[in-house]
């Protein structure tokens, strides 16, 4: 359900300030639109989060234009005109008369207006707040009305005089949650609980991986959520080390461990939560080690998040844990602070190079992805990871996931055998609060013996 009103004006309000502050200008800002999956059939429609976010209208096409200039401050929004033959096939429009009395419009027109109107706003604005790349018929009509309105300079017209891309302010808002905002994070929270609590449950020998997958999506709709935040990702035996592997036919074995990457989606905002389950019920003794270890890691790294603290201070302390823990179990050889150096010395380098192939991987050859990300509205959340060349601290308000892993292929030679093709990631969700974090999703079961006894149910 949309937001009180209220909210979404108070959010504008704050847009409209940070527009003034840098000279003031328009920022358009389009709807999502309807894509066809094949045929006449359309994919399930998901409004854009940018656009959510300032209006909270859930229809597609058109967009909104935000306008700060000479102490004006005004909401005009394009929209679909009402069309009763067409409302009897796909649902009531709210219409250029709706769009004003129920979404706050100062104005607003159709989009079969668009193209006409559009250029009023734009001519002699002095930023344009404009996402390029975004969709390819809005920067050909963007880029079409700004080289008409340069053109028209005789007649006192004139082009935006710079465009910059809106996140620097929207996102900058957007990275910092308000209460309401974490009210519907925890529902997300909550619905992914179950979701996984289902997978635990369901994920027996002989079920396949998109039968565990229905559990989950039902699980999240019956809770009241609106389905996944991304692709649901089950992943039996070996395909647990594809970090981006999607529910398949592989059959779940006993022995095997079964990984779930899953996350439920309420009123737009996500959850996101790993979890590696043994589908016998028991994890086997080379399997506990290796999850003890990503356990420790994950723990560790959630004591760590507190106001002050960076996500690349937070990584930095899972290697060290999870790089120490391999060359005790014997994974890694030699000093760990040299694995670690060398798994480091990747990133400086252009993936797919000759250099980076040739490169020894350290640490990376088990771990090679990062421990965090944003999250709000996208499961990976907007906002800037870096300020001024240094990682940004933490403060109140962000949301992050805390999620190592270890994956060891199935055809690493250097591997004990009983560990080939087993991958363990743990992934929570946590609140910085003004005193650590909170963890919104510690209701799904990681301990050993909870996960074991869960299965067993």
């Amino acid at each position: 359900m949309p937001f009180d009103q209220s909210i979404y004006a108070a959010r504008r309000a704050r847009v409209f300030e940070e527009m003034e502050k840098r000279g003031g200008g328009v920022m358009l800002l389009p709807a999502a639109e309807e894509k066809v999956r094949n045929a006449d059939n359309e994919y399930l429609f998901r409004q854009d989060s940018d656009y959510a976010w300032v209006v909270g209208l859930d229809e597609p096409q058109g967009g909104a234009i935000l306008v700060a200039r000479g102490g004006e401050r005004k909401l005009v929004l394009c929209v679909r005109p009402k069309d009763r033959d067409k409302e009897i096939w796909t649902g009531i429009r709210e219409g250029v008369e709706g769009a004003k009395e129920r979404w706050g419009a100062n104005e607003a027109f159709t989009v079969g207006e668009l193209d006409a109107k559009l250029p009023e706003y734009l001519e002699n604005a002095p930023t344009l707040w404009w996402r390029l790349g975004q969709e390819p018929a809005w920067d050909a009509r963007v880029a079409r009305i700004v080289t008409a309105l340069g053109m028209q300079k005789r007649v006192g017209k004139a082009a935006p005089g710079a465009i910059v891309e809106p996140g620097r302010i929207l996102h900058e808002l957007r990275l910092h949650k308000a209460p309401e905002e974490v009210a519907r994070l925890r529902k997300a929270a909550e619905i992914t609980a179950e979701g996984h609590f289902a997978a635990m449950r369901d994920g027996k020998a002989g079920r396949r991986e998109y039968q565990v997958q229905a559990e989950i999506e039902y699980a999240f709709r019956r809770r009241g959520g609106n389905g996944a935040s991304y692709g649901t990702i089950v992943a039996a035996g070996a395909n647990s080390t594809i970090l981006h592997y999607r529910a398949g036919e592989t059959e779940l074995r006993d022995g095997d461990v079964c990984l779930v990457d899953a996350g439920g989606e309420y009123d737009l905002y996500a959850g996101d939560v790993t979890r590696a389950f043994p589908v016998s019920g028991h994890y086997t003794k080379a399997q506990r080690d290796l999850y003890q270890l990503v356990l420790a890691s994950q723990k560790e790294a959630l004591a760590a998040v507190k106001p002050g603290a960076t996500i690349d201070a937070i990584h930095d302390g899972v290697v060290k844990t999870l790089t120490e823990g391999l060359v005790t179990m014997g994974l890694l050889k030699g000093p760990a602070e040299e694995r670690i150096a060398e798994g480091n010395r990747l990133s400086t380098l252009r993936a797919g190079s000759p250099e980076e192939k040739a490169a020894p991987r350290g640490y990376r050859k088990y771990f090679m992805h990062r421990t965090s990300h944003w999250m709000g509205l996208d499961v990976h959340d907007v906002g800037d990871y870096v300020l001024d060349g240094r990682p940004r601290p933490l403060a109140p308000g962000m949301v992050l996931t805390i999620e190592p892993g270890l994956y060891v292929a199935a055809d690493d030679a250097d591997a004990p055998a009983e560990l080939r093709g087993v991958g363990i990631r743990i992934e929570d969700d946590a609140l910085v609060t003004a005193e650590g974090c909170e963890n919104l999703t510690a209701a799904v079961p990681k301990e050993l013996d909870e996960v074991e006894a869960v299965c067993a149910r």
